[in-house]
């Protein structure tokens, strides 16, 4: 008798369930255990997989997607990629709004999964109608059958990460977890993995990442909106000119805010001394991570789940090219790393 072939239905399986590890070299010096959780490991290779299978799903079983429904979304590129993935498998079309930040990679990306590409001035207000806010909504309201997914205000965002990334953190760490640390951009992820880890043990310590520039430190702090701290910055992906819904203030503990130029380099420090490859994002939190160790947050008993969002193969044109970091005056005399390459004639 045969057996039958070992096969999965498609790709979308494979969201979720992605691998906590060990941070042994670039944890060094710091107090405590420190292990990442490495969202690279979903097939659209970001934690936004999560949101967009459960976000999509939960409009389909609403009736909100039908056949031949377009889906359109806001994005800095990881969410919009995940949506493009998900809209292919269960085919829909996609539309989305991303900003001019977002790294020529990833647009690039955006439009090899067949999605339509609007890329939006990123220094304006969010209500200025040329933002990716606003053009996302006018996109919808243009477009006969379309779906707007809006994860900024979806509060599915939430829901995602605590029936997925809260309950496998909290197994994987066989509830001896006492921090976690996470990028605060659209909030679902530290909101949702929050609110479920607050509910196994309330001790647990909420540890959020804001930008300069960005509103989200301050308004956890005042219960203000304060424009001006609003500037241009560079890191994608967190931070916000606005207050998102998605954002569950209530079970953050503190917030830490990173420079841009910490960020990417503590990125590219992680991807060579432990070998992850890992985004923009990643390197705020574990820079974060430092930040809070000088102020005293953990101790040796300290088990600290850092949430690594993304992929570097997304940021081979920012952060990992030498040319853009010495653009934005990342290296100075000291930094400037050596050439690698030779060329053989």
């Amino acid at each position: 008798m045969k057996e039958e072939i070992q096969a999965h239905e498609n790709i979308l399986d494979f969201v979720g369930n992605t691998p906590l590890i060990k941070l042994k070299k670039i944890s060094q010096g710091l107090k405590g255990n420190f292990f990442a959780k490495v969202e690279a490991f979903n097939p659209g290779h970001s934690s936004k997989d999560r949101i967009a299978l459960h976000i999509v799903e939960e409009a389909e079983r609403k009736g909100i997607l039908k056949p031949g429904s377009i889906i359109v979304e806001t994005t800095s590129g990881n969410t919009g990629f995940s949506i493009a993935m998900v809209s292919i498998i269960k085919g829909y079309e996609c539309i989305l709004a991303v900003s001019s930040k977002s790294s020529k990679d990833k647009i690039d990306m955006l439009k090899a999964m067949g999605a339509k590409v609007y890329v939006c001035p990123a220094n304006v207000s969010a209500d200025d109608p040329r933002s990716y806010y606003s053009v996302a909504k006018r996109i919808h309201q243009e477009t006969a059958g379309s779906v707007y997914i809006n994860q900024y205000f979806n509060e599915l965002n939430i829901d995602a990460h605590y029936k997925t990334t809260g309950p496998e953190i909290w197994k994987q760490t066989n509830g001896n977890i006492t921090h976690l640390v996470a990028c605060s951009g659209t909030g679902g992820t530290i909101s949702g993995t929050a609110k479920f880890l607050k509910e196994q043990n309330p001790n647990i310590r909420i540890l959020g990442v804001d930008a300069f520039g960005s509103v989200l430190k301050k308004f956890h702090e005042t219960h203000e909106f304060d424009p001006n701290e609003i500037y241009p910055y560079r890191i994608e992906g967190m931070g916000k000119n606005l207050i998102p819904t998605a954002t569950d203030f209530s079970v953050i503990d503190q917030f830490m805010k990173v420079t841009d130029e910490d960020a990417a380099h503590t990125a590219r420090e992680i991807s060579k001394t432990e070998g992850i490859f890992v985004g923009y994002t990643s390197g705020a939190a574990f820079q974060a991570v430092r930040q809070f160790d000088v102020e005293g947050e953990f101790n040796a008993n300290s088990n600290v789940v850092v949430i690594f969002p993304d992929h570097g193969s997304r940021y081979m044109s920012k952060i990992y090219s030498d040319d853009w970091m010495r653009e934005q005056g990342f290296f100075d005399n000291q930094k400037v790393e050596q050439n690698d390459i030779e060329y053989v004639k």
